[in-house]
């Protein structure tokens, strides 16, 4: 490969100068290693003119400058400008980010269920330069680093163990995330468990288990209840019994004690003997009972009555009276 001509157009060096119009020849004649007129990588340098970039970094983000390829310094959020072709900014994002893992395992009691584990995380800025040289993915190594925990600590729980120890897991997901992203320069804000779903059949099935708990404890709640109602109603209805034998006793207390003071009263005033005040007293008391059958009409008595029914009664009532002291004679004749 031979060069036979470079001309350079007019340009104009970095100072500002116009560099000098000439041509730049290289020729290259049949003797080895004899070259006519070629100057220095410096000369010819200084007269080509490069062009200036401006180049905006926005704010939560940090800028590597490099230049051909290298690291050079970090730049903060603002307006600056690369000596193109050469120089290059390398993007990175301070912001909070999230990512979403799914793993797949199972627990003691083999039941297999899915894992929803929410990562929040960004990069340190003080180790810019770890979380953009030292690591190509770092989503795909935290996601690395919750399978491993997730499938390595839930074998060891029951199902609803597992439900119960969503807080330590969550503990010990985010201190081993945090200590295999921290030596790339990232740091884990939170982690969370969002979901844990076992098998639609297993879902089911619980479901169920928890509605036959449920309806068993109703039930016995149920029969409880009926149970001090019963208690109760019975406490209630003795209660009751209780107060209204307290009741027809002061009644018949009253009655008894109407019927002495009327027997007396009657005997003075009218010169009546007291069994003739008590047949009249029962004849009224007949008579009254009769009347308020027919007032109240919600009930029906059959009872025999005739010209002599009052007659009848009254022998009635004499003669009961009369086997009274009879039926306590024998009975003192019987002890004795």
């Amino acid at each position: 490969l031979r060069i036979t001509d470079l001309r350079i157009v007019p340009v104009f060096t970095m100072d500002g100068t116009q560099g000098e119009n000439k041509p730049l020849v290289m020729n290259r004649s049949d003797e080895p290693d004899v070259e006519e007129d070629v100057p220095s990588i410096e000369g010819f340098g200084a007269k080509m003119g490069f062009g200036c970039c401006p180049f905006c970094l926005p704010q939560g983000f940090a800028g590597l400058l490099e230049n051909n390829g290298q690291y050079v310094k970090t730049l903060t959020p603002g307006c600056v400008c690369l000596c193109c072709p050469f120089e290059n900014v390398k993007v990175v994002d301070l912001r909070m980010q999230s990512i979403e893992c799914v793993s797949d395992t199972k627990t003691s009691d083999n039941v297999t269920v899915q894992v929803r584990t929410s990562i929040q995380f960004q990069v340190n800025p003080s180790k810019v330069t770890l979380a953009a040289y030292t690591i190509q993915n770092a989503q795909q190594t935290m996601n690395a680093l919750v399978d491993d925990i997730v499938r390595s600590e839930l074998p060891k729980l029951t199902l609803d163990m597992a439900y119960e120890s969503k807080q330590i897991m969550v503990a010990e997901i985010k201190a081993a995330v945090q200590r295999g992203m921290t030596k790339y320069g990232y740091d884990i804000i939170s982690v969370l468990i969002t979901d844990l779903r076992p098998d639609m059949k297993v879902l089911s099935a619980m479901n169920e288990i928890n509605s036959a708990r449920r309806l068993r404890e109703a039930a016995i709640e149920r029969a409880e209840a009926e149970k001090v109602l019963a208690v109760k109603a019975g406490e209630a209805d003795a209660e009751s019994k209780y107060l209204s034998g307290v009741g027809v006793s002061r009644m018949r207390a009253a009655i008894t004690d109407g019927f002495n003071d009327s027997i007396k009263k009657m005997g003075q005033d009218n010169g009546l003997s007291p069994q003739e005040v008590v047949n009249m007293m029962l004849v009224t008391q007949y008579l009254d009972c009769l009347k308020d059958f027919a007032v109240s009409g919600k009930s029906s008595v059959i009872v025999p009555h005739g010209l002599g029914a009052t007659a009848e009664m009254q022998s009635a009532v004499r003669n009961g009276m009369l086997q009274i002291p009879k039926m306590e004679v024998e009975e003192r004749h019987d002890m004795g």
